[in-house]
C-alpha cells in the first residue's frame, strides 16, 4: 500500500528533480550561450528571461520543492537515525540554505539591478560595466545553487531507494 509519506516522498523526488534539471541545464546551455552574445543582446536577453522564469509553474517546482522537502523530513521523523530520514533532512538544509538561499541573497538582488537597468539609454560602456557587475557574480552564485540541488537531488534519490518502513 502506498502510504502519504511514500506519495509526498516522490512528488518530493519529482519537483528536486525538475528544480535540478532546470538549474543544470541552464548552466551548461543557456549561460554558455548567454556568454556569447555581445553586451547589449546580452543584457536584454537576460532582463527577458528573467521576467519570463517568474511564473507559477516555476515557483510551484522551485518554491514547492522548498515547502515539500521539509514535510516529507517530518513525516519521516519517527526515525530519527534512519537513512532515509537523514537523507531527507540533509537535502532540506542543502536545497533551502544552497538553492533557496543563495538566489534569495545573491541572484535576485543581481536580478533586479539588472531589470532596473534602462539598456535603451545606456552607452556601451555602461552597458559593458553592467555586464560585468552582473554576468561573473550571477553565474558564479548560479553554479553553487546548481550543485546544492543536484545534491538535494541525489540525497532525495537515496531517500526513496531506502527500503519502506510502516508509517
Amino acid at each position: 500500500m502506498i502510504t502519504i509519506r511514500i506519495t509526498l516522498l516522490l512528488i518530493t523526488a519529482i519537483t528536486t528533480a525538475l528544480t535540478a534539471g532546470l538549474l543544470y541545464s541552464y548552466a551548461c546551455s543557456i549561460n554558455p550561450g548567454l556568454g556569447r552574445l555581445p553586451d547589449e543582446a546580452y543584457l536584454r536577453a537576460t532582463q527577458s528571461i528573467n521576467r519570463a522564469i517568474l511564473n507559477p509553474v516555476f515557483f510551484l517546482s522551485f518554491i514547492g520543492t522548498m515547502f515539500l522537502l521539509p514535510a516529507a523530513t517530518l513525516l519521516h521523523a519517527k526515525d530519527p537515525g534512519s537513512v532515509r530520514f537523514l537523507c531527507l533532512l540533509g537535502a532540506s538544509v542543502i536545497y533551502i540554505a544552497g538553492v533557496i538561499g543563495v538566489t534569495a541573497m545573491g541572484n535576485i538582488p543581481l536580478n533586479k539591478a539588472l531589470d532596473v537597468f534602462n539598456i535603451s539609454s545606456a552607452t556601451a560602456q555602461e552597458m559593458a560595466d553592467m555586464r560585468t557587475k552582473f554576468q561573473g557574480p550571477w553565474n558564479n552564485l548560479h553554479m553553487v545553487r546548481t550543485w546544492a540541488s543536484i545534491i538535494a537531488l541525489a540525497l532525495v534519490i537515496i531517500a526513496c531507494l531506502r527500503p519502506v518502513t510502516k508509517a
